[in-house]
C-alpha cells in the first residue's frame, strides 16, 4: 500500500509500459499490473491473429472492460489515461504486434481504430503483405499495401509501432510517415547485437522525427540473457539515452506474465504455425530479470534510475511521460 504521506517519484508519475503481452486469462495479471501502480500499457491483443480471431479477442476485452472495472479501464485517448492515474486503475490501450488482423483489406484500419485498436506493428519478425519482420533472410522494405497502410495509419491516428520490423521496412515506414512513430519494445543493436534489436541509424532517425523507444527488458535482448537483472534493464535504458536523448527514451517491457509454454510455441513459430529454431532462445519458463519480474516491481526502475543519478524530471519522462507525449501528437 502506498503511504499517502510518503509519495515517490513512481507514485507520482504517469507510468506507461509500452509493451505487455502477458496471458489476459489470468487474474495475476490484472492483480499485479494493480498492486504495481501501473498507469497504462500497450496491451497486445494480436500477434498472429487474423480478422475473426481479433474480433473476438476484443469481444472478450469488453467483458473483462465490465468484470474487473475495479481494475481496468479502456484507454481511447490521452485524457482516459490521465483518468485512470486519479481513479488508481491501469488504461488498457489495444495494440498489435502484426497488421495480419486487416487481412488484405485497408479499409479494416478504420473499423479497428473506432473499436480501440490504437497502436499497431508493422509486422511480427516475419513477412506479411505490408513489408518485412527482423528475421527475414531479405527485407526489401515496405510494399505498396505497406506504404497505403502507413498513410492511413496516419490519417486514422494510430501510432505505428517498428519493433519486430526490419531494417529495411523501418527505414522505410519513419521516412514515409508524416507522423512520428514508435519502437515500444526494442534496445540498440550495438548495445547488444541481435536482429531483433535496432540499428543506430534508426533509432537516430526516430528520434528526429518526435518518434519514441521504449527500452526493453526482455532477456533475450540484453547482455546478460536469461541472468540478468533490474541493473542490467538499467544499462539498456541508459544506452539508449545516450543514443537518442532523454525525450525519445520510455519502457516497454514485454511482460509475458503467466503465459504458458505453448504460447511461446506459437509466437516464435513461422507464421505462427511452423515452429522455428526462435523457440530455442527462450526457455521453458522464461523471466524477467531479477527485481522486474512482474508489474508489481515496476517501482524498482525509478529506484534504479535515482541510483544512477536521474532527476525527477527525466525519471517521469522515462517512466511515462514521452510515451503521453508522443499519444498526444499522434492521437486525434
Amino acid at each position: 500500500m502506498i503511504d499517502e504521506n510518503k509519495k515517490t517519484t513512481y507514485d507520482e508519475s504517469i507510468v506507461i509500459d509500452g509493451l505487455n503481452v502477458s496471458n489476459w486469462e489470468s487474474s495475476a495479471v490484472f492483480d499485479s499490473l494493480n498492486n504495481g501502480n501501473v498507469t497504462a500499457i500497450n496491451a497486445t491483443i494480436a500477434v498472429w491473429e487474423h480478422f475473426t480471431e481479433t474480433m473476438d479477442n476484443i469481444s472478450k476485452w469488453l467483458h473483462r472492460f465490465r468484470d474487473k472495472s475495479d481494475f481496468v479501464t479502456q484507454v481511447t485517448k490521452v485524457q482516459d489515461i490521465l483518468d485512470a492515474k486519479k481513479n488508481k486503475k491501469t488504461g488498457v490501450i489495444f495494440g498489435w504486434q502484426n497488421a495480419s488482423p486487416i487481412e488484405n483489406d485497408l479499409d479494416r484500419l478504420e473499423l479497428f481504430h473506432n473499436l480501440g485498436v490504437k497502436i499497431i506493428q508493422i509486422t511480427y519478425n516475419e513477412r506479411n503483405l505490408l513489408g518485412n519482420g527482423c528475421w527475414e533472410r531479405n527485407d526489401e522494405g515496405l510494399s505498396n499495401f505497406g506504404k497505403d497502410a502507413v498513410k492511413e495509419m496516419n490519417r486514422l491516428g494510430i501510432l505505428i509501432d517498428l519493433s519486430h520490423v526490419g531494417d529495411q521496412t523501418t527505414i522505410d515506414s519513419i521516412s514515409l510517415s508524416d507522423k512520428p512513430v514508435a519502437c515500444t519494445h526494442a534496445n540498440a543493436r550495438s548495445f547488444f547485437n541481435s536482429p531483433r534489436n535496432k540499428t543506430d541509424d534508426a533509432l537516430k532517425l526516430i528520434a528526429e522525427k518526435g518518434g519514441v523507444v521504449g527500452a526493453t527488458a526482455w532477456p533475450s535482448f540484453l547482455r546478460k540473457g536469461w541472468n540478468s537483472t533490474i541493473e542490467d534493464y538499467g544499462d539498456a535504458i541508459e544506452d539508449m539515452i545516450e543514443r537518442i536523448g532523454i525525450n525519445h527514451v520510455a519502457i516497454g517491457t514485454d511482460y509475458t506474465q503467466d503465459q504458458p509454454s505453448e504460447w511461446f510455441d506459437t509466437a516464435t513459430s513461422q507464421q505462427g504455425t511452423k515452429p522455428s529454431d526462435l523457440r530455442l532462445q527462450i526457455p521453458e519458463n522464461p523471466s524477467h530479470p531479477k527485481g522486474l519480474e512482474t508489474p508489481d516491481k515496476m517501482s524498482n526502475i525509478s529506484i534504479e534510475l535515482e541510483k544512477r543519478g536521474f532527476n525527477k524530471q527525466d525519471i517521469e519522462k522515462i517512466l511515462g511521460g514521452n510515451w503521453l507525449r508522443l499519444l498526444k501528437d499522434v492521437w486525434k
